[in-house]
């Protein structure tokens, strides 16, 4: 289980296809800190450490086709930063939303909106029954824990604070880019009870 609260920003330095799976290697700050079979989240996604080289600072994990199809992981490209988290802790302090680390769905930049000391993106994504967000509810969005606002059936706005935009890969994200999106498990499980999803 994950929080949506980012540790660090990681860089993909390597992918290598093999068959239809692809392997990326990251270089990060806690390199050095995880085990072979970790799960750690990146940009949302939960992956299994499968290869860690501690001289480098890099970890490998591999994503299969399955994935690929569901989430942004097909586009990442060496240079690329993504956001990281390793698992809660048991006895951690739990400071973001339950997140798991399934990305539900993905979804498109529509726009950023510069605020003058934070920043507005508004994201489409396909409508679904149990894709559902509730103003001022919880959204994981490339695995950062928000509140959205403006929520529509397919669409919904998130406020990004300096810190954040800062220190996780939103600073980077432009109009037109893909992300992935993991809907509040609370509202999912709601829907399945009320016969939605």
């Amino acid at each position: 289980m994950f929080t949506g609260i980012i540790e660090v920003l990681g860089t993909v330095v390597a992918v290598e296809k093999e068959g239809t799976n692809r392997h990326f290697t990251v270089q990060s700050p806690f390199a050095s800190e995880l085990k072979i079979d970790q799960s750690v989240a990146h940009d949302g996604v939960c992956l299994t450490v499968v290869a860690l080289d501690e001289a480098a600072g890099t970890h490998t994990v591999t994503a299969i086709d399955e994935t690929l199809k569901k989430t942004n992981l097909g586009q990442w490209q060496p240079g690329r930063h993504i956001n990281l988290e390793r698992c809660l802790a048991a006895g951690g302090r739990f400071d973001g939303h339950i997140v798991q680390g399934h990305v539900d769905a993905t979804a498109e930049c529509l726009s950023v909106e510069d605020q003058n000391g934070s920043w507005v993106f508004r994201f489409r994504h396909e409508p679904g029954p149990q894709r559902l967000t509730v103003e001022k509810g919880s959204i994981t969005v490339n695995g950062v824990s928000l509140t959205c606002f403006d929520s529509e059936p397919d669409a919904f706005s998130v406020a990004i604070i300096p810190y954040t935009y800062e220190h996780t890969g939103f600073h980077q994200l432009q109009a037109g880019e893909v992300v992935n999106l993991e809907f509040d498990i609370v509202g999912k499980y709601v829907a399945r009870l009320l016969g939605k999803g």
